[in-house]
């Protein structure tokens, strides 16, 4: 089966069925890609970092842990993972993060706002976009408890596969941040398998 590409600084959404997995992959190295899901009967209900950290008792989520709901209800579980080096803390970044971030940059849509587009046919608004789970970006955390962003540890083919839980619409990007990519821009393909 071919994956399906996003192209570099893009994003796109779709529907993934209970039990059917999701393969997120680096197909270049050192590109992360921001992923968001909503229970598709009802997208009120969302991916939640602050039930997921709490429940998964970890900030460093990887195989056989949980992605949590806002309702404590469980959307995704990580079945595999080349990487085990994944963010679940920052925001998507947005034209306010380069305005912010980068003011000698040129601004961009950001994470955000391709999520933003890709999911408004499924009536998602701004609002309603909570912090991504950040696949393969490297934040790590100082013993002072300050952050920082690194260049992803993941390599070219480096992957992670995740099983829905539930029937989903899923947000996935090509993340448009310079230090989140180690200031390059690649694409992330995924793919999709039915249960078996």
């Amino acid at each position: 089966m071919t994956p399906q590409r996003i192209p570099p600084r893009s994003g796109v959404a779709f529907e993934l069925l209970k039990g059917q997995r999701l393969t997120v992959i680096d197909p270049e190295g050192t590109q992360v890609a921001d992923l968001l899901a909503y229970n598709r009967a009802d997208v009120r209900e969302v991916l939640s970092n602050g039930r997921t950290l709490d429940y998964e008792e970890t900030i460093r989520l990887t195989t056989g842990n949980r992605l949590w709901s806002n309702r404590s209800n469980v959307l995704l579980t990580i079945e595999r993972d080349t990487v085990g080096c994944h963010d679940f803390l920052l925001t998507p970044c947005s034209v306010d993060t380069f305005l912010h971030f980068y003011p000698d940059k040129p601004v961009a849509p950001g994470c955000f706002g391709n999520l933003a587009a890709a999911l408004a046919p499924y009536g998602i608004e701004e609002d309603m976009i909570p912090v991504a789970f950040n696949c393969f970006m490297n934040v790590p955390v100082g013993p002072d408890g300050k952050i920082s962003v690194l260049p992803p540890l993941s390599r070219a083919g480096d992957r992670i596969v995740l099983r829905a839980e539930m029937d989903l619409v899923i947000g996935l990007t090509a993340c448009s941040a310079y230090a989140s990519n180690g200031g390059s821009f690649k694409p992330i393909d995924y793919l999709i398998e039915d249960p078996g």
